[in-house]
């Protein structure tokens, strides 16, 4: 099963998307925009950037749990993962978005 991208709205309006693997899991989130094209957007600029290691940002919480953003070119943060246990499963995760996003269909649920 292929990955896909769900496009939302969000309280207070916001429109949001994530990314989900072919397993369901979601492996990748947005934060608010304003519009619905803008989140498209954010949807293609995942596609374009998610098979370059370097837009991707490896992170430690505090908690010490693992997470990851993947950021453009101009390096802004177009998605955040969630918190993974072990530093293998954020690699995965990451892994996971370069094999899921580029073919990944858009479920718009607006």
């Amino acid at each position: 099963m292929a990955g896909k991208f769900e496009c939302y709205k969000y309280k207070a309006g916001e429109f949001r998307f994530r990314l989900k693997a072919g397993n369901g899991e979601t492996i990748l989130s947005s934060e608010g925009y304003k519009s619905k094209s803008s989140c498209t957007n954010g949807i293609e600029s995942v596609k374009k950037n998610c098979t370059d290691a370097n837009c991707f940002e490896k992170k430690t919480t505090a908690g010490g749990k693992f997470r990851f953003s993947l950021k453009s070119t101009n390096g802004q943060v177009i998605g955040t993962s969630q918190n993974y246990s072990s530093e293998s499963g954020r690699d995965n995760g990451i892994g996971s978005v370069g094999r899921s996003a580029p073919d990944a269909s858009i479920d718009d649920q607006t």
